[in-house]
């Protein structure tokens, strides 16, 4: 193969490292410094470039693979590099948003970097690319957390980040030696077929179970979640959604395709009446402990960035569910569910921010009268808050519903209706901390004046503008979900 050949098929990745560099460039140039102009011609290089990838990706051939499945183009990975590049595209439209952005060039360059670990992740069937994939998409990540110097919440969640990540890292890249080792390829088709030919070792299962160590830390499920609320609070908020919304989409579609495809013949069952041992028990415990951790543990949180950690931890459980039934129909619901979720959430952090720059905080008590300051935001955030407490019409409801019956449609005799009963408890739990920041913006009063939101800036229009069309999207999606599920089914093999 040329390289003009490899170039085009990289072409996407390509476009987003010049993006970035330019963006950087601009960033560092003295002429511009930290003006309004260097934030505005940033933004736009880097909106421009992503668009362009965005571009690139839509026409690139149906299929191609490159040394061994280190690049491989496929119709779900075409889908989902686009769906990483669209959520990087809003996290960039959000930036007027965040009022301590400092170094408008630098942060938005670490975010294309990250962006650049997203399409990675989502383009590869290899374990050692896989891994760069998520060393590069977690140091963007470390640096963009602790990116706020003058706010030491955001040092310490960034360290804290770095610390669990680190060794979430050491865990998955000691688990890929050992898979390695024992089956001589890092292909996730060639594992398959080594581990269907051959009986199973006691140093595979602990290979195995370490690599699904290092993806639970990086989909915050529990236990392996405690880096998530310090995260998610001390970050600049546009972190905090770009980790919760691309980070997570990526590392569901790379997860899926390890079990689904790599560890496919060791998957056992987590059926109540017929457990066999394998990654699918191990997955269906995290899903258990993370629906009531982070159900159960949001309910005492009064900041409402804490509040959605914990929600994104029992979020996590309930898209397990999809990987424990297996299978194309519950990949296809794992794939929906992380998509729409990430969408809601990107646009809840969206309005955390306007509100922490209006307040000066982001604890439930500042979204009192919400209502008065801004009906739009405040419809925005219900319309986020419903999703995702799972109530109709809107896209979170059609997303339990097809993870639920998937889950209750796999195996025989509903041997997953155990984990379907749980799921729907914790469902009901939420309803409770949901309803509350409801009730805090439209209820309560606050006890002084009621700070007014709109603003004939450009820059604030074009949040309100990109945290509407967020909402619409999710509106969209729970009433025709046949719009992406339809796509999703098509993409899958």
């Amino acid at each position: 193969m040329s390289y003009l050949e490899l170039l085009r098929l990289a072409s996407p990745e390509a476009i987003v490292v010049v993006t970035a560099l330019v963006v950087l460039a601009i960033g560092l140039s003295s002429r511009w410094g930290e003006t309004l102009s260097s934030r505005q011609i940033c933004s736009f290089v880097a909106v421009l470039g992503l668009a362009l990838a965005i571009g690139a990706v839509v026409f690139l051939p149906r299929n191609a693979n490159l040394f061994g499945g280190m690049l491989v183009v496929s119709p779900l990975n075409s889908l989902f590099k686009i769906i990483c590049l669209g959520l990087a595209f809003c996290t960039v439209s959000l930036t007027p948003a965040e009022k301590s952005l400092h170094h408008p060039g630098e942060y938005l360059a670490m975010l294309l970097f990250g962006t650049i670990g997203l399409m990675l992740l989502v383009g590869s069937e290899e374990l050692l690319m896989i891994f760069i994939g998520l060393e590069l998409l977690g140091l963007s990540l470390y640096v963009l957390t602790a990116f706020d110097k003058a706010d030491v919440r955001s040092a310490e969640a960034g360290l804290k980040y770095f610390l669990f990540g680190s060794t979430a890292s050491a865990f998955t890249l000691f688990g890929i030696s050992l898979i390695y080792g024992l089956s001589g390829t890092t292909g996730l088709a060639a594992i398959a077929q080594k581990l269907g030919a051959a009986p199973v070792q006691p140093l595979l299962a602990v290979g195995i179970v370490m690599t699904l160590v290092g993806f639970a830390f990086k989909i915050a499920a529990a236990p392996f979640h405690p880096w998530a609320p310090d995260t998610y609070q001390g970050a600049p908020a546009l972190s905090a959604a770009f980790i919760a919304s691309g980070s997570k989409v990526a590392s569901f579609v790379v997860l899926g395709k390890i079990v689904l495809i790599g560890f496919a013949p060791l998957q056992g069952s987590a059926g109540w009446h017929a457990m066999v041992a394998g990654w699918s028990p191990v997955l269906g415990a995290l899903a258990v402990l993370s629906i009531l951790v982070g159900n159960l543990v949001a309910l005492a949180q009064t900041n409402i960035r804490r509040l959605l950690a914990y929600s994104a931890v029992a979020h996590a459980g309930y898209t397990l569910l999809g990987l424990v039934a297996g299978g194309r129909e519950g990949f296809s619901a794992t794939l929906f569910y992380t998509s729409i979720y990430a969408i809601t959430l990107l646009g809840a952090f969206g309005v955390v921010a306007l509100v922490r720059r209006k307040t000066g905080g982001d604890d439930l008590e500042n979204f009192a009268g919400l209502r008065e300051g801004s009906p739009l935001l405040a419809g925005c955030m219900s319309v986020f808050i419903l999703s995702l407490a799972g109530l109709p019409p809107l896209a979170g409801f059609f997303g339990k519903f097809y993870l639920f019956s998937a889950a209750l449609r796999s195996g025989g005799n509903q041997g997953l209706l155990w984990l379907v009963a749980i799921a729907l408890f914790g469902s009901f739990i939420s309803l409770y901390y949901y309803l509350m920041v409801l009730k805090v913006m439209f209820v309560d009063k606050r006890p002084e004046p009621v700070p007014r939101y709109s603003s004939t800036l450009a820059g604030h229009l074009i949040v309100e503008f990109a945290i509407t069309v967020l909402a619409v999207a999710v509106l969209l999606l729970g009433i025709v979900p046949s719009a992406l599920v339809g796509r999703i089914l098509a993409s899958l093999p």
